[in-house]
């Protein structure tokens, strides 16, 4: 028998990805020139900011200040990929802006190709055209 989503406890969706970031501040202020997002500061307020984005998948940014015993400790492996429908347009502004890129450009064919970048607290994301 199919589940379906009113039929199973858990739907296969994904809602929110988090990234834990050091300052909240300065990692809205980073995520916002990646996306070319306005953003006024004074309306972001420990200890998560969500990043206004497009999609039904949210991205939020958490600092963690409710949790005095939380470590940041990045993956050096991305968790999840930002979409872009020209690699090499991506690539040049990311790396114009001065952006750790710590996978140089790979091809499987012209429907699958990608590069990763770090942001400024050291996740690892990667940036794909699929």
């Amino acid at each position: 028998m199919k589940k379906t989503s009113n039929t199973w406890p858990i739907s296969a969706q994904v809602n929110t990805v988090f990234i834990h970031v050091k300052d909240l501040k300065k990692a809205a202020r980073w995520y916002s020139d990646l996306f070319g997002l306005d953003i006024n500061l004074e309306n972001v307020h420990s200890p998560v900011y969500n990043i206004p984005v497009n999609g039904d998948t949210s991205i939020t940014l958490d600092d963690h200040s409710f949790d005095p015993s939380f470590q940041h400790s990045p993956s050096n492996n991305p968790s999840f990929n930002f979409y872009t429908s020209n690699i090499e347009e991506a690539y040049s502004f990311v790396k114009e802006k001065g952006i750790r890129i710590t996978r140089e450009i790979e091809r499987v064919d012209d429907n699958t190709i990608w590069f990763n970048i770090a942001d400024i607290d050291g996740n690892h994301i990667m940036i794909c055209n699929c």
